[in-house]
């Protein structure tokens, strides 16, 4: 593997490894083979550039092509905007992992009670969510919310208890608003990444 495919393998692992998600977890979400993610991360293949983009956009990173003479700079812009990960206590890697079985869980109902806005708003602040490495409430707070949306799925007379669960999502998103944290406005959901019909043997 050439090594700027090594350096864009290792920084998408990291980019999965931060956001707690699975090479599994991230081939279903980005529609890529497991194996082929494995693969990659270990150099033993290079991804065509559709899979490249698909996993890229579900880990919130675009693939850019920039003048060679500007690729100093945005070296500098990027180091100086990461939050190393290593430096997460271990509550807040739980309560990551917690919010992407919460977004499993709340994309799963969602698909299976559609025009509902609860669930539909709770589905954005998740995604939005996603994007901090830190300042999550605690891992309890997160896998509560799981519970009531799974109670919600058995029972829609529970739609006061998926209220309340989604007041709470917005003090929290409100608090981090007023922080020092900068949050770009929820963007419109847009359907999943659709790939090419081409066989991703490598």
């Amino acid at each position: 593997m050439h090594y700027e495919f090594e350096y864009i393998a290792k920084t998408l692992k990291a980019a999965r490894e931060s956001k707690g998600l699975s090479q599994r977890e991230l081939g279903k979400r980005a529609g890529v083979l497991q194996a082929q993610i494995s693969k990659f991360e270990n150099g033993a293949v290079d991804l065509r550039l559709s899979s490249l983009v698909a996993l890229a956009r579900v880990l919130d990173l675009e693939l850019t092509l920039v003048p060679r003479k500007a690729v100093p700079a945005v070296q500098s812009i990027i180091k100086s905007s990461k939050r190393p990960s290593a430096g997460l206590s271990d509550e807040m890697r739980r309560a990551r992992k917690e919010l992407t079985h919460f977004q499993e869980t709340i994309d799963r109902v969602t698909k299976l009670k559609p025009g509902i806005e609860e669930l539909a708003q709770l589905q954005r602040y998740a995604r939005d969510f996603q994007r901090f490495q830190s300042a999550l409430p605690d891992p309890k707070t997160i896998q509560n919310a799981s519970k009531v949306v799974q109670q919600f799925k058995k029972n829609t007379e529970n739609l006061n208890k998926l209220r309340d669960t989604l007041a709470q999502f917005e003090n929290w998103r409100s608090n981090l608003a007023h922080s020092s944290i900068d949050i770009e406005e929820v963007k419109p959901m847009r359907p999943a990444y659709s790939l090419d019909e081409e066989d991703d043997n490598g």
